[in-house]
């Protein structure tokens, strides 16, 4: 999951420059006023979504795979921890019904 998420980022910084040096060579259209600096960043992140959405397709797939496995280990754990305390629950009924 890290590795993806650095990934994105790597993708987003250097959309971010390139973004940066189109609008600051006169490329793009510049933002209004001081609104410049926020102008690139959304622009890079307006860009780098789709770029990212098929470059990493096959890492964001392994990412999911990792978390839905331990998503499955903790339910197993939960259940097994659920049927240990049902067997306690339950011998300590039999065993007060006995006395």
């Amino acid at each position: 999951m890290l590795r993806y998420t650095l990934m994105r980022l790597g993708i987003f910084a250097g959309c971010l420059v390139v973004v940066w040096g189109l609008v600051y060579s006169g490329v793009a259209p510049r933002g209004l006023g001081d609104s410049n600096g926020m102008w690139v960043v959304l622009l890079a992140l307006l860009i780098s979504a789709p770029i990212s959405f098929v470059v990493l397709r096959k890492e964001r797939d392994r990412a999911s795979v990792q978390i839905v496995q331990k998503v499955d280990r903790v339910k197993a754990n939960l259940e097994a921890n659920r049927s240990q305390e049902d067997a306690v629950d339950d011998s300590a009924r039999a065993q007060g019904q006995t006395s």
